[in-house]
């Protein structure tokens, strides 16, 4: 062996081996347990449920969070600090590590505590007041994400809900009765507010990466209002089925590429789907659920799994399902507080989102 090819592999295998060594990333989903919205797929002990996403997604462990018995209302995820932010029914919300899997912070607050949302570097947190307050004062509260202090309050509409930060981290989105409203997460400045949205009563929502385009459920049909985000402008209303379902719907995502829009009918135990590359969206069918709920729908962050407020597991390409979540008992088990977390070793790579946002 000459001289200049033992000092090459002095100089590289060492590298060789220590890349070889690196930990894989393992992808896991985490199941809040009990849904506070939902009798449905219910396991005991609670807290949460986490399944290997790349085996079959089997039920890896429990984590026991004696809180969660009050009813999870939401459980969203911030990578920054590497933990997941639960609410609870009682107005109480905390904040769990996930790498020491420790309760980091818990507080109890006089409004309620509905589906928040995390601005990118965890210092912020929005907290709605709850679909069930109805008060001249209800809103949003904004709690300091390291230890849950009380920033501020603002008042925006009835029976604020769901909040969703955008995946840029510049906008703070929130529902009331019948109006969406558009924050700066900079300043808590209020931008827009899109009026007589939803048909009825409040929903859940979704949106296009570039945040130009909001897809909005209907409260009293199967279906869902069309939203420029830009300019409040109302483009279309969207029916499921061959005629109008009276039933409200409650979920809806995008795949994450964008093409696809898939929507909930938890009480006909369907999922609708339809081609987003067009506009409006056109119809490509429907698939059917092991059971009702509460109504929820989301991608993994690769697009290749659609999760529901059910059991049931699909891949999103195939349209065919491909598992059914499980507890360590053989019990199915669902609920629409779920999130995806990736792991490389003990460390937190990345965090998905409640929402079904598109991330094209």
């Amino acid at each position: 062996m000459s001289r200049s090819i033992a000092l090459f592999l002095a100089c590289f295998l060492p590298l060789a081996t220590i890349v070889s060594a690196q930990p894989e990333t393992r992808r896991y989903l985490y199941l809040g347990m009990p849904d506070g919205a939902q009798e449905e797929g219910r396991s005991e002990p609670p807290g949460i449920l986490v399944f290997d996403i790349d085996n079959g997604h089997k039920l890896v462990r429990r984590i026991r969070i004696p809180i969660f018995a009050e009813g999870l209302r939401g459980f969203a995820g911030n990578l920054k600090m590497h933990r997941v932010y639960y609410s609870t029914t009682n107005h109480r919300l905390g904040a769990f590590d996930l790498e020491t899997e420790k309760v980091v912070w818990e507080k109890t607050y006089d409004a309620g505590c509905d589906r928040s949302a995390i601005t990118l570097d965890g210092g912020k947190i929005y907290v709605p007041t709850g679909w069930w307050y109805s008060g001249e004062d209800s809103g949003f509260l904004i709690v300091n994400g390291e230890n849950g202090e009380l920033i501020k309050r603002v008042h925006v509409g009835p029976q604020a809900h769901n909040s969703i930060v955008s995946l840029d981290g510049r906008r703070m989105y929130l529902c009331t009765s019948t109006m969406l409203s558009i924050f700066d997460t900079g300043a808590d400045r209020l931008i827009r507010q899109i009026k007589d949205v939803g048909e009825r009563g409040i929903f859940p929502y979704t949106m296009d990466s570039r945040q130009r385009i909001g897809y909005i459920c209907l409260g009293g049909h199967v279906g869902f209002d069309i939203v420029n985000l830009e300019t409040g402008k109302i483009l279309h209303r969207v029916l499921a089925g061959d005629a109008p379902i009276a039933h409200r719907t409650h979920g809806v995502a995008l795949t994450p590429d964008e093409r696809e829009l898939w929507i909930s009918d938890q009480v006909g135990r369907k999922l609708f789907l339809f081609d987003a590359t067009k506009m409006p969206p056109a119809p490509k069918g429907h698939l059917e659920l092991s059971q009702g709920g509460h109504g929820w729908v989301t991608f993994s962050l690769d697009g290749k799994y659609a999760w529901t407020h059910t059991p049931d597991v699909f891949d999103a390409r195939t349209k065919k399902l491909v598992a059914a979540l499980k507890d360590e008992h053989g019990k199915p088990v669902s609920g629409s507080k779920f999130i995806e977390i990736h792991f490389r070793g003990r460390k937190v790579v990345r965090v998905g989102n409640e929402f079904g946002l598109g991330r094209k």
